[in-house]
């Protein structure tokens, strides 16, 4: 039961994101991965620049290049380059949360306000691995690499239940905190209305004494 429990968790754990969207001259976006630390991600991505004449994409110039942008959960810049129109590009984590990953154009000049297609490819943990080069650089049978391949996901799935337990920690942090705010406020504003109850009853009593209603 446990094998299977473990191979169909490992079956629907997909931490591959491909997409492409279109982005102008000028224009920033921005996306947010949820990384457990001491991950590997491989980033890959390939430009397209709209042609007027034909009304579709073709392969951009050799001019056009992408600014890529990582920056961790502590707002930290981790990644900060300009790169060509078509490339890969990988990091290591060291802080789970989520990762802001952000690309534009190196220049707002080069394709005159055209549109850009960008292919966009992000791979975490054990996917962004090229196995066939670590066959050939270890010289692993097929036996060897398909082990390494299922050690690296159990791996990846220990990360993944460590990052959701780091998760479940803050917000029972945050739940808490928010919790003793407000049996502070409730309090506070319990002692507000006893002392404002105080002080009319004074108020009023001495208003009694002064017309000698009492």
């Amino acid at each position: 039961m446990n094998k299977i429990f473990i191979i169909f968790i490992i079956s629907i754990i997909q931490l591959t994101n491909a997409l492409y969207f279109h982005i102008a001259e000028t224009e920033r976006k921005c996306f947010i991965e949820e990384i457990p630390d001491e991950t590997t991600v491989l980033i890959s991505y390939k430009v397209e620049l709209y042609d007027p004449r034909s009304g579709g994409f073709m392969p951009s110039s050799p001019g056009i290049g992408m600014h890529v942008e990582v920056k961790d959960p502590d707002d930290k810049v981790i990644l900060s380059r300009v790169y060509s129109s078509e490339g890969r590009i990988s990091f290591t984590s060291h802080t789970p949360g989520e990762h802001v990953i952000c690309m534009y154009s190196n220049s707002t000049a080069w394709f005159s306000g055209s549109q850009l297609r960008v292919h966009l490819d992000i791979q975490v943990g054990e996917h962004a691995i090229d196995y066939a080069n670590v066959a050939q650089k270890e010289k692993l049978s097929e036996l060897q690499l398909r082990i390494r391949q299922l050690l690296d996901q159990v791996e990846q799935i220990s990360k993944e239940q460590n990052y959701q337990r780091y998760r479940e920690e803050r917000f029972r942090q945050t739940s808490d905190s928010t919790n003793s705010r407000v049996l502070w406020w409730s309090l506070a504003q319990t002692i507000v209305l006893l002392g404002m109850g105080f002080w009319q009853m004074r108020h009023l009593k001495s208003f009694f004494e002064a017309k000698k209603l009492v």
